[in-house]
Parts: structure tokens; C-alpha cells; sequence
């Protein structure tokens, strides 16, 4: 590793896919691999410890999804960037990876040469969203379009696409253990009320009307693992 070259952590619990992402990085010449991550927390210690230049990050992941992992490095090492390297890829998770702070969104088939230049990109500033490099006041006129578009069908449409907090994200994957509010509080150690504010948030973030859909929601976007919603 020289001083020349981007340094990129990998975020994944796939060891094969992990294995061969590292091969195609490590043999580009400007690029080295800082280290790879397997779960959420794991990251986000990572991330402090090594301060790499680019994180490639999975969504779905043990202990925290990329999305809340995302959130959370953005929030306190600003300067790294995130490229969102995903098996659950629309439009409306695009959306919810750029709010989280991401500053690029692939599906995981993306081809190599592709890959590398977003690294590049990414580094220098730059924003990758359905295959355009955009400066930040490009990437604000994007969403804002996406907004109005949302708009037609959702009034308030910029409420929604907001991450959840990692409260919300709590109790979301207790949803999808069957809880009861009562149930979740009592786990928590919140009051009844509380739960139910949460649950107002999380339903108009995810423009949901149940909790049933919630969890379904968070489920097909690989927010929770079916894994983690077992008893």
C-alpha cells in the first residue's frame, strides 16, 4: 500500500463475493485494500480505526444495515465515501441510500471497469446515481426531481426517504418478530407512548400504512435479515 493509492473497505458477510471483489481491487494498480468488514458494528469500527478513503458497503448485514452503518460514518467521518454495493437495487432504495449519505449505488453484478471508476469518482467528490457523475448541486436538483415526481402520487413526499434512526430500526426489526408495542417497550425499556411515536415515524418514513407492511418493507430491502427476525 503507497501513499499514491485509494484505500477501500470492504463491507460484506459473503466471504466468496468478499473474495472476489478483493482480487479485482488488488489488482488495480491506484487502489489497495484497507481491510474488510463482515458486520455492521464491525464497520463502523473499521471505519474509525482505518479512516479508508472509500467503503464499498453491503445493505445486508449482520448487527446494523449499511443503510444505518452509512448514517452513522457519514455523521462522524464526513470525508469518506460510501458506494452502496447491493443485491436489493430501485429507484426508491437509490433514494434512501443518498439520504443516508452514500455517494454511490450499484447492484452487485455491476461490471469491474465501472466499479473502479466510481471508486475514483467517488474519491474526488463526485456522486455515481443510475450511471450519471454528479457534482453535489447536480445530485440535490436529482432528488429534488425525484421529490416531484413522488409528489403526484404522495403529498409531502420529502418526508419520506428519511433514514431511521437506530431507535426506529430497533423496533422495526422487533416488528418483525411479531412484538407487541407493549412487547417492545418492555424490551426497550420505553414507555408504551414512545413506542407508538416511533411507529408514526417509521410509517411516514417508509410511507406505509401498517406495521405489517413495515416489516415486509424493511425485509424486501434487505434492511432486516430473516435471520434476525427468529425467535
Amino acid at each position: 500500500m503507497t501513499a499514491e493509492q485509494l484505500r477501500v473497505l470492504i463491507v460484506d458477510d459473503h466471504p466468496v463475493f468478499c473474495q472476489g471483489l478483493r482480487r479485482i481491487l488488488e489488482a488495480t494498480p491506484d487502489i489497495a485494500v484497507a481491510g474488510v468488514a463482515r458486520d455492521g458494528e464491525e464497520a463502523l469500527n473499521m471505519a474509525r480505526q482505518l479512516t479508508p478513503d472509500v467503503i464499498l458497503m453491503d445493505i445486508n448485514l449482520p448487527s446494523m444495515n449499511g443503510m444505518q452503518v452509512t448514517r452513522l460514518i457519514k455523521a462522524e467521518l464526513p470525508n469518506i465515501g460510501v458506494i452502496m454495493l447491493t443485491a436489493y437495487h430501485d429507484e426508491s432504495q437509490v433514494l434512501h441510500a443518498v439520504r443516508a449519505g452514500a455517494s454511490a449505488y450499484y447492484p452487485k453484478d455491476v461490471t469491474p471497469e465501472k466499479l473502479i471508476d466510481a471508486i475514483r469518482q467517488v474519491h474526488e467528490g463526485m456522486y455515481v446515481i443510475e450511471e450519471h457523475v454528479l457534482t453535489q448541486p447536480e445530485l440535490a436538483q436529482w432528488i429534488q426531481e425525484r421529490f416531484q415526481e413522488l409528489d403526484t402520487f404522495w403529498e409531502g413526499a420529502e418526508d419520506m426517504f428519511m433514514p431511521l434512526s437506530t431507535r426506529e430500526m430497533e423496533i422495526l426489526q422487533l416488528i418483525a418478530r411479531g412484538k407487541s408495542n407493549k412487547a417492545i417497550a418492555l424490551e426497550l425499556g420505553i414507555s408504551h407512548q414512545t413506542v407508538k411515536n416511533h411507529m408514526t415515524s417509521i410509517l411516514r418514513k417508509l410511507a406505509v400504512n401498517d406495521r405489517t407492511q413495515a416489516a415486509i418493507y424493511a425485509l424486501r430491502k434487505g434492511w432486516i435479515r430473516l435471520q434476525d427476525t427468529e425467535t
